[in-house]
């Protein structure tokens, strides 16, 4: 899909990968309506890219659902928005799992699903780009409310773009690794091992505007030993589990 002139929904658009995705679809001439919770961030970035704002909480089922009227006059639908859910499953709250699972997976179910009817009934074609991460690949110590998430957008979004390839749907899901200035660890100040190359926010942008374009299943943004690594840890996850073991990988993880 040419991404000039198109009318593009960005959620979580005032986080870091968002601003950068944002900024690169402005740049190549998008229609843009930006997306996220806070309202000061989404004008600022709004006054930098020519974006239309809409303050929603995806938590919020009313949200959702006022995002969801608005689809038919959108061309590509990308799902950006998360939350963490770090800590051992031990130390998970109610309240806690259902806002990861609002945000991080129910969210991107309902507005795609939503989007697609509304272009179907409209005889019209339109893409959807889900971000996802390495964590919907292989599985790590505590982040099982992550993990699950992102284990659950890959598997949707690689069922749906079967169920909407003939309806001239598009679906992509964009593949993050470990991003050098946002995303989970950098948020967290995680100090990853010397030997853990990463990507920056740009290049996940550069991922989004192929899946827009190209229609790619999947777009990885890492390096490919961490790609191969992840594979291969999902293939294999006992093995992986005891690499990461003998890695200290649970150790990182519980200080986020």
């Amino acid at each position: 899909m040419d991404i000039h002139g198109a009318r593009i929904l960005l959620t979580g658009a005032s986080g870091g990968l968002g601003r950068a995705i944002a900024q690169e679809l402005a740049r190549r001439g998008a229609d843009l309506v930006l997306t996220a919770r806070s309202a000061s961030l989404l004008e600022d970035l709004a006054a930098r890219t020519g974006g239309e704002v809409r303050v929603a909480d995806l938590a919020d089922r009313s949200d959702v659902e006022e995002l969801c009227a608005t689809l038919g006059e959108i061309d590509v639908l990308i799902a950006n928005a998360g939350v963490g859910g770090n800590g051992s499953v031990l130390e998970s709250a109610v309240d806690s799992i259902d806002r990861v699972l609002e945000v991080n997976l129910r969210a991107p179910m309902v507005l795609s699903a939503e989007f697609a009817r509304q272009r179907i009934e409209a005889g019209r074609s339109g893409q959807v780009v889900m971000v996802g991460s390495l964590s919907g690949v292989v599985a790590t110590a505590n982040s099982s409310l992550y993990n699950g998430t992102k284990f659950g957008l890959r598997g949707y979004s690689l069922a749906i773009r079967q169920d909407l390839e003939p309806h001239g749907i598009g679906v992509s899901l964009v593949v993050p690794g470990f991003i050098d200035s946002e995303g989970m660890f950098a948020d967290n100040g995680i100090e990853l091992p010397a030997f853990v190359r990463t990507r920056s926010p740009s290049d996940v942008a550069a991922g989004v505007v192929r899946a827009i374009r190209s229609n790619p299943a999947e777009v990885y943004v890492s390096p490919p030993e961490l790609r191969l690594t992840a594979t291969l840890g999902g293939l294999a996850p006992g093995i992986s589990e005891a690499l990461q073991r003998r890695l200290g990988v649970a150790d990182m993880s519980a200080e986020r």
